[in-house]
């Protein structure tokens, strides 16, 4: 698919078309731009880290379950986002390995049991890797308008210099230009089916 040309106004119409797009893949598209997705992060030095954040994916979101093999094969450890408990449309991360208890969380996703898990604060890990509806060439970032990643690093925003932010996506999620706001996270880069975007402030590099 190209890049698709949408007007960079409307969050709404944004999201709309994207996840549309997302969801017509077919099971085979899905499973192979997982795989493709693993070939560009394996290319790039970020493979070497020993602490990754990842996920499930889920409404048509690019799968990262490819990479997530490939992390758990060589005994790193994976950890998972957890819905936070108390505070509103934030986040938790939970380890990932054999003996973890999932549960599904009030969007029909499977996620560790914070009962039973031990959890790890955002700046002891290496790599956090999360979903985008849409990015631009300058690094911003559009999610599914929940917020839940700028509010759980928006207090460490000063702070949190050991995790690279990276989003995952199909590369034709990706458009010349989104809409941003000063609370948005920015991104380290960006990891599609076919690139690996590594972001500074003249944008795509």
């Amino acid at each position: 698919m190209q890049q698709t040309a949408l007007a960079p106004v409307n969050k709404t119409s944004i999201r709309r078309q994207m996840r549309q797009m997302r969801r017509q893949l077919t099971a085979q598209q899905q499973k192979q731009a997982s795989l493709n997705l693993a070939r560009q992060i394996e290319r790039h030095h970020l493979r070497f880290q020993k602490r990754w954040a990842l996920y499930f994916a889920n409404d048509g979101e690019i799968s990262p379950a490819v990479w997530l093999k490939r992390v758990a094969d060589r005994h790193h450890q994976i950890y998972l986002p957890v819905l936070h408990p108390i505070h509103h449309n934030r986040l938790w991360f939970l380890k990932l390995d054999a003996n973890t208890r999932l549960r599904k969380n009030k969007y029909g996703i499977f996620e560790p049991d914070p009962r039973t898990t031990s959890r790890t604060p955002a700046w002891a890990l290496n790599v956090i890797c999360f979903p985008l509806v849409a990015f631009d060439k300058q690094g911003n970032r559009l999610g599914m308008g929940g917020g839940y990643y700028d509010r759980t690093f928006a207090p460490d925003r000063t702070r949190i210099k050991k995790p690279k932010l990276v989003g995952l996506a199909h590369d034709f999620q990706q458009l010349s230009q989104l809409p941003s706001e000063p609370w948005d996270i920015a991104l380290h880069g960006v990891a599609t089916d076919k690139a690996f975007y590594r972001f500074t402030k003249k944008g795509l590099t």
